[in-house]
């Protein structure tokens, strides 16, 4: 099969952790146990978050006042590759020799009109109290929300609308190699008014652009790593229920968080709906068994009725 498996950023740094290399290589490698061997029996492309570590890029710009701070499209350029860098070390430390691997920095299209840009949502970097939240906000010209129990800055997502490094992408996988792409939602990207390609301040969705390779490259699963087992009903209540299987259409009825589980849900309808193909969200760890239908929650066009987890 050709996989697309969209890592979490508990997969890379969990919450409230701190956000140092040997945190990130240490859960990158834990990762690479899951990953490895799907690499060796299927086609794999790895995509990845980066918000906590875009965060941090830019706090360090931003103590740094000898030039202007560097814009995100850079930063998450940067954050491409440091990541990348450790996806490969740590897969290919557990693949024969002969597989290759390789990071592509990906640029993604997004539209300079979506109306993400007057309502900044997307969080990144680490967690702060309020206090200090709404002093970072005053002091940098930042919008902050919060964040479950802490609050965090957010910047604007738009929707990815065309990846430009489809056909690289098209070529690695063909020549047997495990591809890194469309880190942290891919570097954003519009053409100006010259007709040239330029960077936009903005951080896109990661599932939603992942799910748009995974169509764009004709893969035959989608995998959406994250935090949870399962996608649930009723969460945090006597009654809530794991989903096992469901179709697109059936999961319209719900409503998921805006902030959580509902991009990493519409992104798993999105490539459901438009292949044809089955979607999976589960836990980075039960991937092999969610894979089987044994984990997890599978958004299948051809489920008649709703399933859940006994």
């Amino acid at each position: 099969m050709r996989i697309v498996a969209a890592l979490g950023g508990n997969a890379l740094l969990r919450r409230g952790q701190a956000l140092t290399a040997d945190n990130q290589r240490q859960n990158v490698r834990t990762a690479a146990r899951t990953l490895a061997p799907l690499a060796e029996d299927h086609e794999l492309i790895v995509t990845h978050g980066n918000g906590p570590q875009v965060g941090l890029l830019a706090l360090q710009e931003a103590a740094y006042t000898d030039v202007d701070e560097y814009p995100l499209d850079v930063l998450v350029g940067e954050t491409m590759g440091m990541i990348g860098y450790m996806i490969e070390q740590e897969m290919g430390n557990l693949l024969p020799f002969e597989k290759p691997l390789a990071t592509v920095l990906t640029m993604v299209e997004v539209d300079p009109d979506d109306p993400a840009f007057a309502d900044p949502a997307k969080f990144i970097g680490p967690v702060y109290s309020e206090t200090e939240a709404k002093a970072n906000a005053a002091e940098k010209g930042w919008s902050v929300r919060r964040d479950g129990d802490a609050w965090r800055r957010v910047v604007p997502s738009p929707a990815p609308k065309r990846i430009f490094q489809v056909r690289p992408i098209r070529w690695l996988l063909e020549k047997g190699s495990v591809v890194v792409a469309a880190g942290g939602g891919g570097i954003p990207t519009r053409y100006g008014s010259d007709g040239n390609l330029e960077g936009v301040e903005c951080v896109i969705d990661k599932d939603h652009c992942s799910s748009l390779l995974a169509r764009e490259i004709d893969a035959d699963v989608f995998v959406v790593a994250t935090d949870a087992d399962a996608v649930y009903l009723d969460w945090g209540t006597p009654r809530q229920r794991g989903i096992r299987r469901a179709s697109p259409d059936q999961m319209d009825q719900f409503d998921f968080p805006a902030g959580s589980m509902g991009p990493k849900v519409k992104s798993a309808q999105d490539f459901a709906r438009s292949t044809g193909g089955k979607s999976v969200i589960c836990a980075l760890a039960d991937i092999p068994g969610a894979l089987r239908g044994e984990k997890g929650t599978t958004i299948d066009p051809d489920c008649a009725e709703i399933e859940f987890h006994s």
